[in-house]
């Protein structure tokens, strides 16, 4: 199965800044409210362009952070880097206080089975943060310049969601189930907050479907999306008058028993 945004393809460089911009708060005030942080195990899986992980070793946390690519990471990080295939390679040696992924477990068949080994490689009391979109919700657009703008975005984002993604192994229903999946697999506390913000052309909500639709763009038209919607979708995404209703990034917490 092919990763559907592969950080070897050049439009993929300024993805994980976006999405930095777009998630880190969220994510840091989450990490924020576990116990302190200084002197705990923590790994970060699909650390991206390491922003998550910085910011746990900046808070005095011992942090591996794993990727299959490596190269958006920093040079010489505050942390331990390790290349890692979570679909083929045994977890790094636990345990593990603070196990996070963002964007990660949507994209892998093997989630289910992946979901249930992290648990199994918490410490005890330890922390399970997974972090992904929930995008099969429809009605994206909050403003744009005309309905056939709309409808442009919609049929964009209904390939995308509904074709292109799902054949990558993808599940964009996933974000959804992860509230159950971790309390059938035995945490506590579980706890999910759901978190959107608007997307105004220009923003990091919006270069992030720019680059969607290039890393993308030939399986969208042979999903049936045309050049001329998809080029006024990029149109669209430099418009500060379009503006989007984000994704929903449905964050979950779970705790193993002490």
């Amino acid at each position: 199965m092919t990763y559907a945004f592969d950080n070897d393809d050049p439009a993929s460089v300024g993805r994980h800044s976006s999405l930095a911009a777009m998630l880190d708060d969220l994510t840091t005030r989450r990490l924020a409210g576990l116990d302190p942080l200084a002197g705990r195990r923590c790994l970060e899986l699909g650390a991206g362009g390491g922003s998550v992980a910085s910011w746990l070793a900046g808070h005095g946390a011992r942090v591996t952070a794993t990727d299959v690519n490596l190269r958006h990471l920093p040079p010489d990080p505050p942390f331990e880097v390790l290349r890692h295939d979570l679909t083929r390679e045994p977890l790094p040696a636990g345990p593990w206080d603070v196990i996070h992924a963002r964007l990660l477990l949507l994209h892998l068949p093997q989630r289910h089975e992946i979901l249930r080994d992290l648990v199994t490689a918490l410490a005890p009391g330890g922390a399970l943060l997974i972090e992904d979109f929930e995008t099969t919700y429809g009605k994206g657009v909050m403003r744009a310049p005309s309905e056939a703008d709309v409808a442009a975005y919609e049929e964009y984002h209904a390939a995308l969601i509904g074709k292109v993604l799902p054949a990558l192994g993808n599940d964009p229903t996933w974000a959804g189930r992860v509230h159950a999946e971790m309390l059938g697999a035995g945490l506590t506390s579980v706890d999910t907050e759901v978190h959107a913000r608007s997307w105004p052309g220009g923003s990091p909500g919006a270069a992030l479907i720019v680059a969607n639709i290039a890393q993308q763009r030939q399986a969208l038209l042979d999903a049936g999306v045309s050049d001329v919607a998809l080029d006024r979708v990029v149109a669209l995404m430099a418009d500060p008058g379009t503006v989007l209703r984000g994704h929903l990034v449905y964050s979950t917490l779970g705790r193993a028993r002490s």
